[in-house]
Order: C-alpha cells, then structure tokens, then sequence
C-alpha cells in the first residue's frame, strides 16, 4: 500500500497502476479496498487510458474488475469508455459485463448511449426493427435490447435451437397467464408492421396469446396484435403498431393468456419481424 501511496503522490500514474497489478495478484482479497478507488479514479481519462493499457495485459483480476466495474450504477458512461478502450485493443468483455452496463444505461435514461454501446457488441443490429427475428441468437446474458424470456413459477418460457435457428416455447396450466417475452424497441414516430409465424397453438379466441407494444416510460399501449390458432394461415399473424411522438422508448411483449382448457395453454413463436415506417408516416 506505501508504494502505492507513494506513486499516486508522485503523479506517476503508470507506477501506481503497476503496485495496484501486483497487489491484486498477490492479495486477490484487496480487490474490496482497491476495486473502488480504481473505478472512481478511472474517471480520468488519463488514468483510464493508463488503465487500459494494464489491463491489455490481462492480468488474472481483469474479469472480475471489469464485472465489478460493469455492476456500480455511478458514472457508467466512463465504464463504456472503458470497455469500448479494451475491445479495440481485442480485450474480449464477459457478456454478462456488457449487459449490465448496457441496462444500467438504459435504466438511466441515457438511451442513445445504451443504443451506441448495444450496437457496438452486437454488429449489425438496427434500431428501426426489433432484434434477432427467427431467435437464433440463444445469448446466455441477454441485455433488454435483447430478447428476454419471461418465467415464473408456473409459466415456463425458453428459446430453443432448431435445425432452422430457433424458436420461441411457452407453456402455461389452466387459468394462468402473463408475459413471456418481452425486447425494448427505440422506435421513431410512425406505423409499423408486426408479423410472424406460430406453431402449436390452438386455443379458444378469448385465450389466444397476443402481443402489446407499450411506452415504457408510462406503461401506455401503443397497439396490440392477437396470434390466432396456427391452423388459420399456416401459422401466419400480421397487424399494425402505432408509435407516437412523444413515446422514444417501447417495450415489445408477448402475452399468454389464461386458458381453461384442461392442458393450459402452449405454443411456439418461430418468427417475428416488426418492419420500418410505412412510407409518410408521420
């Protein structure tokens, strides 16, 4: 600890960070005193670029700081600054990481910056449309941008892989019901199109699962579309959504509902695509 002090007096940011590398490997259990001043100091880009360059090392603390870093709710965008610094030095960032900062940011409201970083470690993704639309994805830390499957102790909700990519199960008994899925959308005003394809429902009109379009910041629906039984149109559902102006953030779900048929309710999603504005929407 003096050699630390000593450096850090000094000014010598690469000497200080350098004690701190040998503390940490020496003393893992220093990481509650030294993780924290480490992430406050990060901060500074000076200090973060210094830092970078210790961790492109890779020394045995890197994941857990970089968890531990991903986790603190103050200050995340000199987190992502520092995440984004070690990707382009091909530091690879655990994905469960890049989901907390992501949702922290989220949460935070800072949502173009969620977005930025988002589309950073997930290539090719767009704003205008949801994400990952036959499911192939199966991403064991999934952040809301993602699609996230929704269980409790009676529904069950999984995304499987498929000879064709994946698919979308949900399983509910007798007269219980819920959301099972559910992806964040960053849709811009106008009217958009939701269509898919199902598999293995067959379910009374009042119990056929649907999907809702909500504002996120008020929990407002935007619009709804029912999934019939996948006998009509070879599985196919199709409807329009409605975004406002004064609604930037939404919330795409998928809804089972209660059925009173003796074995629950059940089914497969296998597609779904949610497509741009029509042309002169407003």
């Amino acid at each position: 600890m003096w050699s630390i002090e000593d450096a850090v007096g000094r000014g010598d940011i690469g000497s200080a960070l350098r004690w701190y590398d040998i503390a940490l490997r020496t003393k893992p259990q220093m990481s509650d005193l030294l993780y924290p001043v480490l992430k406050q100091a990060s901060r500074d880009p000076l200090i973060r670029e210094a830092l970078v360059r210790r961790l492109e090392g890779k020394p045995p603390w890197l994941n857990s700081y970089v968890r531990y870093a991903a986790a603190q709710k103050d200050d995340p965008q000199s987190t992502v600054a520092l995440f984004m610094g070690l990707q382009a030095r091909g530091v690879t960032i655990p994905g469960s990481a890049q989901t907390s900062i992501i949702n922290l940011l989220l949460d935070a409201g800072n949502t173009d910056q969620a977005w930025r970083y988002y589309a950073a470690v997930r290539p090719g993704a767009i704003r205008t449309r949801a994400r990952d639309p036959q499911f192939t994805a199966l991403l064991e830390a999934p952040s809301q941008f993602d699609w996230i499957t929704l269980n409790d102790n009676s529904i069950g909700a999984s995304i499987e892989r498929t000879r064709d990519g994946g698919t979308f199960e949900f399983s509910a008994p007798a007269s219980i019901g819920g959301p099972v899925l559910q992806q964040v959308q960053l849709l811009p005003p106008g009217t958009y199109r939701l269509a898919g394809h199902s598999s293995g429902i067959a379910q009374d009109a009042r119990a056929l699962p649907y999907w809702t379009l909500t504002c996120r910041s008020d929990g407002r629906e935007l619009g709804r579309v029912v999934v019939p039984n996948s006998a009509q149109a070879g599985g196919v559902f199709a409807g329009p959504l409605q975004v406002s102006s004064n609604c930037p953030v939404q919330t795409l779900t998928l809804f089972a509902q209660a059925s009173d048929a003796i074995g629950g309710t059940s089914g497969q999603i296998n597609r779904v695509v949610l497509s741009a504005p029509t042309q002169g929407a407003r």
